[in-house]
């Protein structure tokens, strides 16, 4: 019950934000062109937020998807201009191109391992190991670039990167939803799902139950950087560049997305049906924003840390309301 309220909310939500903006700005906001705008603007957060997810649902947090998925991009980046001549034909840069996609890949598996290992294996903080890695992911990023944005991609990486389907529909929209529909299927149907939301929900339970805290919790963390570099793979392809500094604001903007499509920052409850609904209200909420020339872009991570801070609040709430009835419940059922 409480799942289907928490959707339930975030789809009326959905359609107050969209109403609302599509009434304040409807030559600017109902329009293909802003459609597509926008399904090109929120698949490398929405990623992301998918990622930083699941690892709330285990309980922990990962604050370094932004340095993964930065990292990932450069390494990609530096591998096409070294490999590929500018003007090479495109079954010439292919391969490289498959290749980069490849180390990208295998940077993010890299970058998640280490934050799980220092999680699991040392016991730091997840919020702590993982500001440490977004620092040192930075860090080495702006070391090999000398902070310097690699730019000068082949043509090929930028044409695939940014293709649409049937004219409409960008390829990053697509690897979205195609990610949000595979960990939605993991999390509700597979045994690592399910031993991800007991670990969230009762640490020492699922030690006990012999489920392997410590491989979990690298799993998921592997996961979650295995996400980043697909968004880095993302970013770099709307940019078509590769920086240390791309995407800052994405984290704060992530987390907001995890605890507004209802995940427990506590572990152990969650779904990405609502992470994939905050991601549209935020992205919604973000261009309506845009349209007002008053409003500016300073304020915007205002806006971000009062939502947030509006959606802990009322997640609180409701989670003391859910308390409650459920006590009253129990106290009528054994009167009964």
């Amino acid at each position: 019950m409480k799942k289907d309220q928490n959707l339930a909310r975030l789809l009326v939500m959905l359609a107050v934000v969209f109403a609302l903006m599509a009434a304040l700005r409807p030559g600017q906001f109902v329009t293909m062109a802003n459609f597509g705008s926008m399904m090109r603007q929120f698949p490398e957060y929405g990623i992301m937020a998918i990622g930083i997810s699941l690892t709330m649902i285990t309980g922990g947090i990962d604050l370094g998807v932004v340095g993964t998925a930065n990292l990932s991009a450069i390494l990609a980046a530096k591998l096409l201009i070294g490999a590929v001549p500018r003007g090479a034909p495109p079954e010439q840069a292919l391969p490289f191109v498959a290749l980069a996609a490849l180390l990208a890949l295998a940077c993010g598996l890299a970058c998640g391992a280490f934050a799980g290992l220092l999680i699991s294996r040392f016991k730091i903080p997840a919020i702590l190991a993982t500001l440490g890695t977004q620092q040192l992911y930075t860090g080495i990023a702006i070391g090999i670039t000398n902070g310097r944005p690699q730019s000068g991609l082949p043509l090929l990486y930028s044409n695939l990167g940014n293709t649409e389907f049937l004219g409409l529909f960008p390829l990053s929209f697509l690897i979205f939803l195609l990610a949000a529909l595979a960990i939605g299927l993991m999390l509700s149907r597979a045994r690592f799902g399910t031993c991800m939301y007991m670990l969230g929900t009762n640490p020492k339970a699922a030690q006990y139950a012999g489920l392997g805290n410590a491989s979990i919790l690298v799993r998921t963390y592997m996961l979650s950087g295995l996400l980043s570099s697909v968004a880095g793979l993302i970013m770099m392809a709307r940019a078509n560049s590769a920086k240390a500094e791309y995407g800052t604001p994405y984290t704060l903007q992530c987390v907001l997305i995890a605890v507004l499509g209802g995940i427990d920052p506590n572990g152990g409850f969650g779904k990405i049906a609502g992470v994939t609904l905050a991601v549209f209200i935020l992205q919604f909420l973000s261009s309506g924003l845009n349209m007002f020339n008053s409003i500016s872009n300073f304020y915007r991570d205002v806006i971000w840390g009062g939502v947030l801070i509006l959606a802990l609040v009322v997640n609180s709430l409701l989670a003391r309301r859910e308390a409650r009835l459920a006590v009253r419940r129990g106290a009528r059922a054994t009167r009964a």
